[in-house]
């Protein structure tokens, strides 16, 4: 009988540390990641590579890999045809999407992107770039970056198009955002041969349920208490946060136990208030899935 067998490829570099925790959240332990490109996990039917971002959807489409994570910005530079199955909401630093932006130097004249008509423009998304451009109706020369791309203007072209999450690098080196090309998360796509495949489809299914309440449980915490069946209500009332909690009775007459989801940021504003209400035995636990 034939094994079956899913191939995922994941993104090194910047995305790997926290794809490779949001797949432990999930419940998939990956190792060795750091050592090779074809990294070991604990699920038999797995099988993972590890590749440049930029490349993920393209071997996606021709069949290399039954499934990737990449983000849209490289589906879209790539013109990739792939089956989108989930999108997934991380990034290397925080939560926010990552965003191409058009790039100058702070005492550069430039103020639009009309500015740029005639002039060179460096990036690594090429394909972006000059899509962008066109839309604009703007003739820029558009050459492809093999890196450190902050550092070429102004002495070698005019502006740069770049990717940037929290804007920090871009200040750092004195440059300032004209335009923004477009912005991008992280998904989970793929091949629509494998999708067409009951088997692979079913476990690419599983595995997006378990990824997408894994970034669902990713600012969530569990909180349990014991509280005086009379000050129920108040607690209620006066705490909105707590919305839909589970009341269950205790075995010592008149008290409840109350446990609910709540957003982590809300927890340290609200524990003086439940110790004041009369809440006690507060419990406050992480969460690795919440699957809606």
């Amino acid at each position: 009988m034939e094994q079956k067998i899913l191939t995922i490829g994941l993104p090194s570099g910047s995305l790997m540390e926290p794809t490779i925790a949001l797949f432990a959240k999930a419940g998939y332990a990956i190792s060795g990641s750091s050592r090779s490109y074809r990294p070991s996990v604990d699920d038999p039917e797995l099988r993972i590579r590890l590749l440049r971002a930029q490349e993920i959807s393209r071997y996606i489409e021709h069949g290399y890999l039954d499934c990737g994570i990449t983000g849209h910005d490289w589906v879209e530079e790539n013109g990739s045809d792939v089956e989108e199955v989930v999108k997934l909401p991380y990034s290397k630093a925080t939560a926010n999407p990552t965003r191409w932006v058009l790039v100058v130097p702070e005492d550069s004249p430039v103020k639009t992107t009309r500015d740029l008509d005639g002039k060179r423009v460096a990036t690594e998304a090429v394909g972006i770039t000059r899509r962008f451009f066109e839309r604009a109706g703007v003739k820029a020369e558009v050459e492809f970056s093999w890196g450190a791309t902050e550092v070429k203007v102004p002495d070698l072209v005019d502006a740069i198009v770049d990717i940037t999450e929290t804007g920090s690098s871009l200040r750092a080196n004195k440059l300032r955002i004209v335009d923004t090309l477009m912005e991008s998360y992280p998904a989970l796509f793929a091949n629509r041969s494998a999708w067409a495949n009951d088997w692979k489809q079913e476990k690419i299914r599983h595995l997006a349920l378990l990824l997408k309440g894994a970034l669902a449980a990713r600012d969530l915490v569990g909180l349990k208490m014991n509280l005086p069946e009379s000050g129920l209500k108040k607690l209620l009332e006066a705490l909105p946060a707590l919305r839909n909690p589970t009341v269950s009775p205790l075995a010592q007459p008149g008290w409840v136990a109350i446990e609910t989801v709540i957003e982590e940021k809300i927890v340290r504003e609200i524990i003086p208030s439940l110790k004041n209400l009369g809440a006690e035995g507060i419990i406050e636990y992480p969460l690795n899935k919440v699957v809606y």
